[in-house]
């Protein structure tokens, strides 16, 4: 059979990973909600597609039958992801996704004896977050063994937000920011902390913010305590600490399902193919065991491009059997050098 399904394959990102999917060779099955949007993107290509709500659990296990793997696209992930792993358990097939969600890692970690006993891997954060990040954490834990310490800055150049992404962030707007402590997550205010850091250009602000490595890294390296920073437009940072104060009232459900119609209508669907193109993203990781510090830098194309690719790359693997069964992140299966195979991605010690 060697085939994998996308679903969500008509969202921003989606769309990106079925036409690399299809430049490589590849004839994924197309999978989502909306019918008419899937027989548009499925004639174009000359695809198969399937129709069908996560709810519908019958049909969902009937498609994935049809296929090896599974690359889920459809976020918010925190609202989806537990049926879609659920359904590849229950049919033993490879789940993926290109989710940053805290929550969804660590429920996901802890599906890992069941996963076992599948036969199958999952394996969250098939994207920009979080295989760039966790492959520069694994190069950097790799030269100080006993790290107790590590701290991620990330800087996006010429990029921008999908509807996708947008969309997500409202979804977990209600939790605060996240840091590792102990080896325990911890929940901090909004913009909890501050740096500038110098990328090669001179210093650049960033702000702490609960990225997807705030677990993953945990899993990959067992350094306990991990804090992510990241760059963001002045005017989102002040958006993000009003929250600390009236974030309480929008987090009801109307509230957020109001501001996600808004993303829908006023939104851009996400960054333009020039930006694509020509975008790019900086990432520092720095490990220390409180004698000697270890740190290096990663230059990588543009986060969403670069997610169809290593997602795309991932399903390859997977296709040609190259997988752990359980739960996994990218540097634990595929090692610290898996993202130095793509095009554009240069990787320095500093």
């Amino acid at each position: 059979m060697k085939k994998f399904m996308v679903y969500g394959s008509y969202g921003y990102t989606g769309q990106l990973i079925v036409e690399q999917a299809v430049k490589e060779g590849f004839k994924p099955l197309l999978a989502g909600r909306d019918e008419k949007l899937l027989r548009t993107q499925a004639e174009k290509f000359g695809l198969e597609y399937r129709a069908f709500s996560m709810g519908d659990s019958a049909m969902l296990d009937a498609a994935l039958m049809e296929v090896d793997a599974v690359l889920h696209c459809a976020g918010p992930f925190v609202l989806t992801f537990r049926q879609m792993a659920e359904a590849c358990i229950r049919t033993k097939r490879h789940y993926v996704d290109i989710s940053g969600e805290i929550e969804g890692f660590e429920a996901l970690a802890a599906m890992d004896e069941e996963a076992k006993r599948a036969g199958i891997m999952l394996l969250p954060g098939g994207g920009f977050d979080v295989v760039p990040s966790d492959c520069l954490i694994a190069h950097v834990a790799g030269k100080l063994a006993g790290a107790t310490h590590l701290e991620l800055y990330i800087k996006s150049i010429g990029s921008g937000v999908s509807r996708g992404t947008a969309r997500s962030g409202i979804e977990n707007m209600q939790r605060e920011g996240r840091i590792r402590r102990d080896g325990k997550i911890v929940s901090v205010p909004n913009v909890w902390g501050t740096k500038y850091i110098d990328f090669g250009r001179g210093p650049s602000r960033l702000v702490s913010m609960g990225w997807g490595d705030v677990s993953t890294a945990y899993h990959s390296t067992g350094i306990p305590n991990v804090t992510v920073y990241m760059g963001f437009p002045a005017a989102m940072v002040n958006m993000m600490r009003i929250t600390r104060f009236v974030g309480p009232l929008l987090y009801t459900r109307m509230a957020r399902d109001f501001i996600k119609w808004l993303i829908g209508k006023f939104f851009a669907p996400g960054p333009t193919r020039k930006q694509n193109e020509t975008g790019f993203s900086l990432l520092i990781a720095e490990v220390t065991d409180g004698r000697q510090t270890i740190r290096a830098k990663l230059k990588t194309p543009e986060a969403y491009y670069l997610t169809s690719l290593t997602s795309v790359e991932v399903m390859k693997r997977i296709l040609s059997l190259d997988y752990k069964a359980g739960f996994q992140t990218p540097s634990k299966v595929y090692g610290a050098d898996f993202i130095l195979q793509f095009a554009g991605v240069t990787r320095e010690d500093i």
